[in-house]
């Protein structure tokens, strides 16, 4: 029994000794990590963890006609909040049965108790006649109720899908600009790409959820989007170069001078260098000797790196979007190559084409 009682006692202690060594490996790979990736999430504007929690409520509509409006505004401001990177949006189950519609009906105290546990509420009604649309739409912080609302805004124009769509990014903008410092919102924002669809390759546009996408040239004739000048400076071009047998990125001054190459620290073949808006990120397409081509970011000044993607496709020609929180790309993940979006640390992937091959995004500046 003695003999027993010590093996046993041996067992639990080399056991907790592994126990507790894992721990700690564990904490500090998870500290390395964080600290690592700082600079990335920095640059990117995703730094934050405690995202404020903001509540979108149903959007009433004052009459049965418009319905069918009130939810579109409702569900394009939801979509376009939670795919911010800056906030998160409670699911609307969570929601207490009853929505305002104007600023007298409002009852924090529903909506930051459990489960909803909101810190910010969204919230409104919609009139809709044959010839107009009006909109009336506030944004509060309901744990300060005694402070005027952070948005107030009334829409109006035409009766349309089209119309109530724009009005719901516009909306969904002025909260993102006023929970991010002044940082504009990408919600009004477009991407152009090229698309086969109707025949050669032609350039498009759409919003930047993949709405209303049209064509813009009928030259019949193949048409490309591609210039990689730091948007900050505007004196340091990133290119593509195989001048030492392979393609590679460098960067270069603007009159061609001072050629640097951007070690990437492995062979491979690298395309599609994309500066981020505040000029201190490249991304680029890699296909490393093992892999495929992957969306890959480069800190410029330290020549540190972060894979987005992961992917038995291609992923190929990134372009940022202007708050720099978001990326464009093309992927054949789908069995075709479609045009994609993700957020800057390549979460949230979501496809936005899916007629026809679409190809070379670029996101507008505004």
């Amino acid at each position: 029994p003695s003999a027993c009682k010590k093996r046993k006692a041996n067992y639990l202690f080399k056991r907790n000794h592994v126990l507790l060594l894992f721990a700690i490996l564990s904490f500090g790979a998870h500290v390395t990590f964080g600290q690592s990736q700082g600079w990335f999430r920095a640059g990117t504007g995703l730094g934050d963890v405690n995202k404020p929690r903001v509540a979108i409520a149903d959007f009433v509509p004052r009459a049965d006609s418009a319905k069918s409006h009130s939810s579109i505004f409702t569900q394009v401001v939801r979509d376009d909040l939670q795919f911010s990177g800056i906030l998160e949006v409670p699911s609307p189950s969570f929601y207490p049965p009853q929505p305002p519609s104007v600023p007298a009906e409002l009852k924090p105290a529903i909506w930051i108790d459990p489960p909803t546990n909101a810190n910010y509420l969204g919230f409104g009604n919609l009139t809709e006649s044959t010839a107009e649309v009006a909109i009336e739409a506030w944004f509060y912080d309901i744990r300060n109720p005694a402070a005027p609302p952070v948005v107030g805004k009334v829409y109006r124009g035409a009766p349309t899908d089209l119309q109530v769509r724009k009005f719901a990014h516009q909306f969904a903008d002025e909260i993102i600009s006023k929970l991010s410092g002044g940082l504009p919102g990408i919600a009004s924002t477009q991407i152009a790409f090229v698309s086969s669809r109707s025949g050669p390759k032609e350039i498009w546009v759409m919003d930047y959820d993949g709405e209303n996408q049209r064509q813009l040239t009928s030259l019949r004739a193949i048409s490309l989007t591609s210039a990689a000048w730091n948007p900050k400076t505007g004196q340091t071009v990133a290119f593509v170069s195989d001048r030492g047998g392979v393609p590679k990125l460098y960067l270069m001054d603007v009159d061609g001078s001072n050629p640097v190459q951007l070690d990437t620290g492995d062979k491979g073949y690298v395309i599609d260098p994309a500066w981020s808006p505040n000029g201190q990120l490249l991304a680029f397409s890699w296909r490393r000797p093992d892999g495929n081509y992957d969306i890959y970011v480069m800190d410029v000044a330290s020549r540190q790196l972060v894979q987005l993607t992961r992917d038995a496709a291609r992923n190929e020609r990134p372009s940022w979007a202007p708050d720099g929180r978001h990326i464009v790309f093309e992927s054949t993940r789908s069995g075709s190559r479609q045009i994609w979006e993700m957020l800057a640390d390549g979460s949230q992937p979501r496809p936005l084409t899916n007629k026809g091959l679409n190809e070379s995004p670029n996101w507008s500046t505004r």
